[in-house]
């Protein structure tokens, strides 16, 4: 059978369940809900509480509900909430520390708490086998193997996830280590800032608007950064290392400053890179991570912004204008005080990274993305996609066949880019990374290997992280086995899938 075009595809998306808008040039942007004059401090979310009982386990709480947030000033808007009205608190946990989170879901519908980015066993994931119900409780449990980082959580129940995270639910896992990082600013909340950077679009009344969507989701007029619009943030040190997650479902963000000034990426998803690297932009698409450190002139204020994405490949310029590509944004003001308090020398060296040596790999997977789908599949919950080996070296091949931006998230593992269109892959994306920006056309390749967890029947995912193409099926999944271990039968209503 030959394949379905487009125009098929998605005449034949019109009669799913999940209904879609997908009418984009018809979209319009009204104004933002905010200006200058409604500026508001930056909220830091708080580290959240934690219990260390006799074994060492650390033990936090967190609940999701409902709540309202005047996210921008003068409009209380309906939210979602862990441990309060919108986003939630930052875990914080050290590498070889076992941590246990005890989860309850209050709100009317069933939900997940993915852990993006952390290595962990398949029943610890979050992802959308672990699903809990409205009322119920889950307590995953596992210990920290990996190096200091920053990672998120978010939900992850399956065709679901868009809505979820755009109603607010979203918070940051910061992991510590004992590796020595003296010069990097360090005081959370003070000099060493965490940035969940959202965009949202609202409604007359004030409410989240969740119509409109284009082909890469919703696509918000407003940028709401750690849950208002119009922040900023006081400064009273010399340098200030912001942490910063693009936590927009479709979006993506080129990031730099009003100035032009240069900055130093100092981190990626999985951590630090091997030494700062100097550059005036940084792109980030949904679900990546990066950290940067950012020198302050005194009493000067500077405009953290988004700037239209550089990276075009195969985008063409009325696609672009469509999919928010060309859209600046003020994301936030940093407003250094006339004194400011001096900070230590960036280090020349950061993390030592191991080489990508990939000459012996034998084992090889090639991932394409069109449309909903990968490698021509829509998720099925049924379905392993494949199996892999424990403690095995891979290459996986990523492909966007498709004239649509995607990217390419991989549960439990960090992986490295060998190379994108069999070039190297530029400093700030050669550490340690769990999501990469696919744009039209590219070719990228991964250095992957999975590790410590094996399950028969419990998988892993991974998918494109624009949010709404992972609720319409572009997401597949994956066990990791033992030498000779088989597959276990695996359908949605075994025990243990669903928390209550």
């Amino acid at each position: 059978m030959p394949a379905p075009s487009r125009r098929q595809f998605l005449f034949g998306l019109a009669a799913a369940p999940v209904a879609l808008s997908l009418s984009c040039s018809n979209v319009t942007t009204p104004a933002p809900r905010w200006d200058a004059g409604t500026s508001r401090p930056l909220p830091i979310p708080p580290l959240a509480d934690s219990t260390v009982d006799r074994d060492g386990i650390r033990t936090f709480r967190l609940r999701a509900a409902p709540g309202v947030t005047p996210m921008v000033v003068g409009t209380n808007t309906p939210t979602w909430g862990y441990n309060g009205s919108i986003l939630g608190p930052t875990l914080r946990a050290r590498s070889g520390e076992t941590v246990c989170v005890q989860f309850d879901n209050a709100l009317s519908v069933p939900t997940t708490v993915h852990w993006h980015g952390m290595h962990l066993p398949a029943r610890c994931d979050g992802g959308p086998h672990q699903t809990v119900q409205p009322g119920g409780h889950w307590e995953p449990t596992w210990t920290v193997r990996q190096p200091a980082a920053t990672l998120w959580y978010h939900p992850h129940p399956h065709g679901e996830t868009e809505k979820h995270i755009y109603r607010g639910l979203a918070g940051l896992f910061i992991i510590d280590d004992d590796h020595p990082s003296a010069g990097l600013p360090g005081d959370y909340g003070v000099d060493d800032i965490p940035l969940i950077i959202q965009d949202r679009r609202f409604t007359d009344t004030g409410a989240l608007d969740e119509s409109d969507r284009t082909d890469v989701g919703l696509l918000g007029n407003t940028i709401v950064t750690n849950g208002i619009a119009g922040a900023y943030l006081p400064v009273r040190s010399e340098r200030v290392r912001l942490r910063i997650l693009n936590g927009s479902g479709g979006r993506l963000y080129n990031l730099g400053f009003g100035d032009d000034r240069e900055f130093h990426v100092v981190g990626s998803d999985g951590g630090l890179l091997s030494t700062p690297v100097p550059i005036s932009r940084i792109q980030l698409s949904p679900g990546e991570r990066v950290e940067i450190v950012v020198d302050m002139r005194s009493g000067e204020p500077v405009s953290l912004r988004s700037f239209p994405i550089a990276n075009r490949a195969g985008l063409k310029p009325a696609e672009a204008a469509r999919f928010g590509i060309d859209d600046t944004f003020h994301i936030l003001e940093l407003r250094p005080e006339r004194i400011l308090r001096p900070s230590a020398a960036l280090p020349s060296r950061l993390a030592d990274l191991p080489a990508t040596d990939t000459a012996q790999v034998g084992l090889q997977r090639s991932f394409d993305l069109q449309w909903f789908m990968i490698n021509k599949n829509r998720m099925d919950m049924n379905r392993i996609d494949f199996s892999t080996t424990v403690d095995v070296d891979e290459i996986w091949t990523v492909r966007n066949v498709d004239n649509w931006p995607h990217n390419f998230h991989v549960h439990d593992v960090q992986f490295r880019i060998i190379d994108i269109d069999g070039s190297p892959p530029p400093a700030e994306l050669a550490g340690y990374k769990d999501t990469v920006y696919a744009p039209p056309g590219q070719r990228i390749r991964l250095a992957i290997r999975f590790a410590d967890y094996t399950d028969a029947a419990l998988p892993y995912m991974y998918h494109c992280h624009l949010a709404m193409h992972e609720d319409q099926g572009m997401m597949g999944q994956f066990l990791v086995l033992a030498p000779g271990q088989e597959q276990a039968p695996m359908t949605m209503d075994m025990p243990g899938h669903a928390m209550r």
